[in-house]
């Protein structure tokens, strides 16, 4: 089922896409909101191509002089997952990056929990079991896990939460003690700060080679319920030094997909090579990137393929063909942010999008 333009006109443009995490898609109950932002963001930062990606985002590219463009093309938007060949089952995945001729190269897993923090241990199991599952069948696959929280306060307790979006639909039942994510002193309680360091260890994966338990990235994220700061990533936790930031995620993904199916596979480059859109992409009009927290990936004025190649990239050949990576310019590009500018904003995160920690996956085993 493909949403309407009247569904997705929350998405008239980029900018906006960003912004439903305020603002909701309360009609399409069949694109969840978090599955939709990270697909946009894989497009418009990325520059992956939309056809390539799912849930579909709402864009078209227009080729014009070897520059590619971004139009925003509602009709184009759709949702649901894809179903991945794993080692031990059959997988459904929340955003796919899919390669013709190559098959999945970046795949994220979007989870979210309002309450029931003592059992995120099922949630552990779940994100092992999980990634290990999609390495075994895809060694070169670039997984991210990104974990939101719903960071009910202790002052909380005995109350039912206020939605994080006017008009959405809090929990029927008042939170509990095990509900609570933020204690009395402000901080994380140590179920949460156990979460942290254990999805810490999962992180890192560098080769393909690698364990393959492990993600090449993982972002954990607390969301105010806070009345004048409703949805927004908390900037406290975790710590400066986390590798589980919010925003290293994106950064993350994107430079071990390139070093994996770019630097590492030249041959492969016009398949693999992330897009550099035209910055005079009708998508990217002024009022679209008011509310937009991240740059376009976008060509220089000198620049007009449109795809990043190997070539002059910072990619250095050793002699026993060992490609060794120099930092690369304007791999990701962040818009410094104002003072007091929140990183993500995820008010629309329905209450029906997170659930409790216990929550499984309803995936087909292989037969």
């Amino acid at each position: 089922m493909q949403p309407t333009n009247n569904d997705v006109r929350r998405d008239a443009t980029p900018g906006e896409c960003s912004a439903d995490f305020r603002h909701g898609l309360q009609s399409q109950r069949h694109i969840k909101p978090l599955h939709w932002y990270v697909a946009c963001r894989l497009v418009v930062e990325g520059g992956f191509e939309p056809d390539e990606i799912v849930p579909r985002p709402p864009f078209r590219v227009v080729r014009k002089a070897g520059r590619p463009s971004l139009f925003h093309e509602p009709s184009l938007g759709g949702g649901g997952e894809r179903t991945v060949y794993g080692g031990l089952k059959t997988k459904n995945v929340d955003v796919v990056v899919t390669k013709e001729g190559i098959g999945p190269v970046l795949a994220v897993s979007c989870k979210g929990a309002i309450g029931a923090f003592r059992n995120l241990t099922n949630r552990m199991e779940e994100a092992v079991g999980d990634c290990t599952n999609l390495h075994i069948a895809y060694p070169p696959l670039v997984c991210g896990y990104l974990f939101v929280m719903r960071a009910n306060r202790a002052e909380e307790v005995g109350r039912s939460p206020a939605p994080v979006e006017s008009g959405s639909n809090p929990p029927a039942r008042p939170l509990v003690d095990n509900d609570v994510a933020i204690d009395t002193d402000g901080r994380p309680v140590e179920a949460v700060r156990r979460f942290h360091a254990a999805l810490r260890e999962l992180a890192g994966r560098r080769g393909i080679r690698n364990d393959a338990s492990r993600y090449e990235a993982i972002s954990l994220a607390l969301a105010s319920t806070q009345p004048e700061r409703s949805g927004e990533i908390s900037d406290d936790f975790p710590d400066p030094g986390s590798a589980l930031r919010f925003e290293r995620f994106f950064e993350s993904l994107y430079r071990q997909y390139d070093e994996r199916f770019v630097y590492a596979a030249p041959d492969l480059g016009k398949v693999t090579a992330r897009r550099e859109w035209n910055p005079a992409s009708p998508a990217f009009d002024a009022a679209a990137m008011v509310d937009l927290r991240y740059e376009p990936r976008t060509a220089s004025e000198q620049e007009t393929g449109g795809i990043s190649s190997a070539a002059g990239s910072g990619v250095d050949r050793a002699a026993d063909g060992v490609v060794v990576v120099r930092q690369v310019q304007r791999q990701v590009r962040m818009r410094r942010r104002h003072l007091g500018q929140p990183a993500l904003v995820v008010g629309a995160l329905e209450v029906g999008e997170l659930q409790p920690a216990g929550g499984r996956n309803h995936d087909d085993p292989l037969r």
